[in-house]
């Protein structure tokens, strides 16, 4: 049994929480986030949020932890912000941003304009004998892993010489080449 609904959430200082009808506001120095609650009751003090079941259903055990862990992802982002960082492995890929266009060169015959969303800020590292970094930030959890996925997905990783795109430290299952 999973205990994530009942632990607390913590607001702080400087991140206000609003709660109209059923629709959750944050706003915080990073943004601001929305989201919907239903099927789960929210009591909010000064500077925590307690997330309770309004029945024990399996449906309104399941939504406890999922809204608890929403609310604590958006406050988070407001106020501290998510990031992931993308790695280019091959000979040639490369990374390079002009504002809120990311261009790829991934081994294709052309290059990839990639337009990113004007929430998610890129930058983009190149150092001599290293692989090409892409980092992601944005306040929003659910929008920098899409775009994240988004990029990963244009050159997946494959597992014979692990060229591709791939998440700083994901490791890739390796397979055995064909022997003489």
């Amino acid at each position: 049994m999973s205990r994530i609904g009942f632990k607390p959430v913590d607001i702080p200082a400087n991140v206000q929480v609003q709660l109209d009808g059923d629709v959750l506001k944050v706003k915080g120095p990073l943004g601001e986030l929305e989201q919907v609650i239903k099927d789960v009751e929210l009591d909010i003090q000064e500077n925590v949020i307690h997330v309770k079941r309004l029945s024990e259903s399996k449906h309104h055990r399941a939504m406890h932890g999922l809204y608890r862990s929403l609310i604590f992802n958006m406050v988070k982002g407001v106020s501290e912000g998510w990031e992931i960082s993308l790695e280019l492995v091959g000979v040639g890929y490369r990374a390079s941003n002009q504002g809120q266009i990311l261009d790829l060169a991934l081994g294709f015959s052309h290059n990839i304009l990639f337009a990113l969303p004007p929430e998610v800020k890129v930058e983009t590292f190149s150092e001599k004998g290293k692989n090409p970094i892409i980092k992601l930030k944005s306040h929003d959890k659910q929008l920098v892993g899409q775009v994240a996925a988004k990029i990963r997905s244009l050159r997946k990783p494959e597992p014979y010489k692990g060229k591709g795109v791939r998440y700083v430290g994901e490791e890739i299952r390796r397979k055995a080449g064909k022997t003489a």
